[in-house]
């Protein structure tokens, strides 16, 4: 059973003056557990319309959404959507060890484990010794590797991100992809990615979904079999990289 069921998922907006714009076409597809997958497409395509109805945010107009083949009506408890404005997420007036310990004590946990948990997972992504410092003491980076050790401290099986690196510098958005991959490798959490850059897609990911222009649907599915560990300068080298970044780039633009 795959950890996540997309079957014939659309999703409607009733205008004002009543008339439907579609936001998501037809969308079906599965997840295995473990897995790295991503959305790509163009913007305005319908991608976060498609993370929201998938966490239960959103309501289908017709489908289901289905999580260890329990249909979704609501947020799971087993599920965690990560959003791209990780400054607005963050609680400035808790430390980012404090921000961190939240997603324990939503789970119910004031253990002094959950502290030594929570100062674990920020020395997971790099974040030792800022512990006691508040988010906007921080740089945007740094803020958001603090977003995703708060995801992970929610111990989800599945994580959705929706472009959760847009809004970073290059250099700033690679490391946090490959210490993306860290985390994913040592934790096994399933990732569900959403993002508008084709080539942070092939590196990151095990499969892509190609999605059309809205309303959404998907043209092609793509295996990404480059060998793991995986890295910035000699992955993105390859000419088969390059292959799959310019067949994905013309699948989106030619329609």
């Amino acid at each position: 059973m795959p950890i996540l069921d997309i079957q014939n998922l659309s999703k409607s907006y009733r205008q004002a003056g009543g008339e439907n714009t579609v936001a998501i076409g037809n969308i079906s597809c599965q997840v295995e557990a473990g897995e790295f997958v991503s959305f790509v497409g163009p913007s305005g395509c319908g991608k976060t319309t498609l993370l929201m109805t998938i966490a239960g945010l959103l309501a289908p107009t017709e489908g289901r959404v289905s999580v260890n083949g329990k249909e979704v009506s609501g947020p799971p408890p087993n599920l965690v959507l990560l959003f791209q404005e990780y400054n607005k997420s963050l609680f400035a007036w808790r430390t980012v060890l404090g921000n961190v310990r939240f997603g324990l004590e939503a789970r119910g946990d004031h253990s002094p484990a959950a502290a030594a948990k929570a100062r674990s997972l920020l020395e997971l992504v790099g974040l030792k010794g800022f512990e006691k410092h508040y988010p906007w003491e921080l740089s945007g980076g740094m803020q958001q590797r603090v977003a995703i050790a708060r995801a992970l401290a929610y111990e989800p099986q599945v994580l959705l991100m929706d472009e959760p690196f847009g809004s970073l510098d290059a250099l700033t958005r690679l490391e946090l992809e490959d210490t993306l991959l860290k985390l994913w490798t040592q934790l096994k959490t399933t990732i569900l990615f959403i993002t508008h850059d084709i080539e942070e897609a092939i590196y990151l990911s095990d499969r892509i979904w190609v999605l059309s222009r809205r309303p959404s649907h998907i043209i092609e599915e793509l295996k990404i079999d480059f060998a793991r560990p995986r890295d910035q300068v000699t992955t993105r080298a390859q000419a088969r990289f390059m292959e799959l970044r310019n067949a994905i780039y013309r699948q989106i633009g030619n329609r």
